[in-house]
């Protein structure tokens, strides 16, 4: 008895231990941690009760680094599974719960014959059609009626059973679910999946692959007569043809084959899919993440000898530029399939329609990428402006070199000049940089993918470090004036602040955003030169909202020392009033140079936002490129006292020379 009362105790205790360690208050949730159809890698003792980190239903208790099982809502079978992770949270989730209707009828297909193969298909359209809800957000249904569909192509083909027309109706229907925009989640889920798969070494034919593959499956299986199919998300053309071929669908496709064909009177079956780009991923040969499908998929079949077939689609987004026609490859990426224009080639394209045409045939489509305006004019003016920018910061540099121990006599001058000299350093740096990364091109950054992410990290560290210079020269001038003149902390440790906020900031935030973007392939734009990207992680934000912000709260500075500067009309002594003029030498070098680059960097986000306008481009270019041109007029030639001492060196150093 003694034995049993101490076993209970050490197990409440051990139980006492886990309870402590959940959020929840939900006693529902709290049973569900104990559910014994949980199943788990391994059981834990009582001393590593200690080491439990998650807690989340319905996949229970873990320990950092065990994967778990979870049973299946109702009506579905399988499992899911997690990892639990060191922050205490279920990541790496999969969800294998197949509709059970679905895993019975997978069993099924694979018994099949004449006279079971017909219902069949009609029960799994039915399935499959009152379950569209469900169907489309799992993403293991729909592996697993994929699998269903091309055992029964497989089934009719080895037993010779050609496909009727009501048989097709079914297997359109059903498939119409699958690739509706509802179950695009579920195909990403798949996509992602596959992929990893196939890194991981797996031959395994990808799913979307798979589902493509059937059609050209059912297309040689069908009965040998003319009929067609239309559902709301597939059509289907079966006719007979002898020299020409002509057909428009409904879904603003047209397929022509010129009279070329030869060999007599022969059947094609063509299919155009409403919704296939929610179903196959834009992978091209070049493997750019940059590309979309922006047409239609039709394919097309015959035992004729095809030279020449074209196809017209209406664009999906009439946004996007340049064109690509492409056919689906099953054999690209070591079998997971992808897009490839080999014997494909773009016949015209206007904001409504592209037409392609290709000298065999198999599955068709379009591809396209966000337009990226590709101007002389502007690339002209570009090098021109930068050309012009560095040459100026290199005689702003020159100047205040000549001038330095002459125009830095108090603490505000001096500060003033750290702060002029590191924003024309800062932005010489990232022009440099820039020339560097306007020579990259498609081909050369596919050679050198790290050549490339290394020129954008020191474009957006430098045109940062500019911006955080620009700041301190404003809360300098905001702190010199609320402090009188006097007081306040040293020199040296307001230069400290100056470097720390100068160049430790833009580092941080440049070095996060290559952390957290690299891994993923997210960090450089897909075409057009070195720079942040901005259509897959929106890296690009991680310089124009600093940018941005820096730019508002330098108006606001403005604003105050303007106030207070009128505020504050009488000098009480001489120091005061050169550190009073070298006040009115920022605040009026700011109230130019601010707006200017806050103009110039919401051009900057008018370019994201409106790519084809020209206009926004062009003055976008013009402002970005003269940056260096208005650092040096606004930052160091207006200042009476630097022209002064300036030509009084130049003059010396003439005298000088003449002696």
């Amino acid at each position: 008895m003694w034995t049993r009362a101490s076993v209970f105790l050490i197990g409440a205790v051990c139980l006492w231990q886990i309870i402590s360690k959940v959020e929840s208050t939900d006693i529902g949730q709290l049973l569900q941690m104990f559910d014994s159809n949980v199943v788990y890698t391994s059981i834990y003792t009582c001393e590593e009760a200690d080491d439990i980190t998650c807690t989340e239903p319905p996949y229970g208790i873990g320990l950092v680094g065990y994967k778990v099982w979870a049973p299946c809502g109702v009506g579905m079978v399988g499992n899911m599974t997690a990892v639990c992770m060191e922050n205490g949270k279920y990541e790496r989730k999969e969800d294998n719960c197949v509709l059970a209707p679905i895993q019975e009828m997978l069993d099924k297909s694979k018994t099949l014959n004449h006279s079971t193969l017909p219902n069949f298909l009609e029960e799994l359209r039915n399935v499959t059609v009152n379950n569209t809800g469900i169907v489309s957000v799992s993403p293991a249904t729909i592996n697993s009626i994929v699998t269903i569909l091309n055992n029964v192509a497989s089934t009719s083909t080895l037993l010779t059973l050609p496909l009727t027309k009501k048989s097709t109706t079914y297997i359109l229907e059903t498939a119409g679910v699958l690739t509706s925009i509802e179950s695009k989640g579920s195909w990403d889920t798949l996509n992602k999946k596959d992929k990893e798969n196939q890194n991981n070494g797996s031959t395994i034919q990808s799913t979307s692959s798979a589902l493509l593959n059937l059609f050209e499956s059912v297309s040689d299986n069908l009965v040998n007569e003319s009929f067609t199919i239309e559902t709301s998300s597939i059509q289907l053309n079966k006719a007979m043809f002898e020299n020409h071929f002509h057909h428009d669908f409904n879904f603003s496709v047209e397929i022509d084959i010129p009279a070329e064909a030869s060999g007599g009177s022969h059947f094609i079956t063509t299919i155009v899919f409403a919704s296939m780009d929610n179903v196959l991923p834009p992978r091209d040969e070049d493997n750019s993440s940059s590309m979309v499908i922006n047409g239609k998929v039709a394919l097309a079949t015959t035992k004729a000898k095809i030279r020449n077939i074209s196809i017209t689609s209406g664009i999906l987004n009439d946004t996007l530029g340049n064109p690509k026609c492409v056919f689906w490859n099953f054999t690209l990426f070591d079998g997971l399939g992808g897009w490839s224009d080999s014997g494909c080639s773009l016949l015209s394209h206007n904001n409504e329609t592209i037409s392609c045409s290709c000298n065999h045939l198999t599955s068709f489509s379009m591809l396209m990428s966000p337009e990226i305006i590709e101007d002389e004019q502007i690339n002209d003016i570009t090098i021109i402006g930068v050309g012009i920018s560095m040459a100026s910061l290199v005689i702003c540099l020159i100047t205040e070199a000549l001038t330095w121990k002459k125009i830095s006599t108090n603490t505000t001058s001096f500060l003033r000049h750290v702060s002029i000299i590191n924003i024309a350093v800062s932005l010489l740096i990232a022009n440099i940089w820039f020339i560097i990364g306007a020579y990259f091109r498609d081909d050369s950054k596919k050679e050198h993918p790290a050549l490339c992410t290394v020129v954008t990290f020191f474009i957006h560290l430098f045109y940062l470090a500019m911006f955080f210079w620009m700041l301190a020269s404003g809360l300098l001038l905001l702190y010199r004036t609320v402090f009188v003149f006097e007081g306040g902390l040293s020199k040296t440790s307001m230069l400290v602040i100056g470097f720390v906020l100068g160049y430790a900031a833009p580092l941080v935030i440049a070095v996060t955003t290559m952390a957290v973007t690299v891994p993923s392939h997210k960090y450089i734009r897909q075409n057009h030169g070195c720079w942040l990207n901005w259509e897959d992680s929106k890296a690009l934000l991680a310089f124009v909202a600093p940018a941005l912000v820096i730019v508002a709260i330098n108006f606001l500075i403005l604003l105050v020392v303007i106030y207070k500067m009128l505020r504050r009309r009488e000098v009480r002594n001489t120091s005061q009033g050169k550190e009073q003029h070298v006040l009115v030498v920022i605040a009026r070098s700011l109230a130019v140079l601010t707006p200017f680059f806050g103009l110039t960097w919401s051009l900057g986000i008018g370019t994201i936002i409106a790519p084809k306008n020209r206009e926004i481009n062009f003055a976008f270019t013009l402002c970005n490129s003269l940056q260096g041109c208005f650092i040096w007029v606004f930052g160091t030639l207006l200042d009476k006292k630097v022209r002064s001492e300036t030509i009084k060196s130049l003059t010396s150093a003439d005298k000088s020379t003449a002696g």
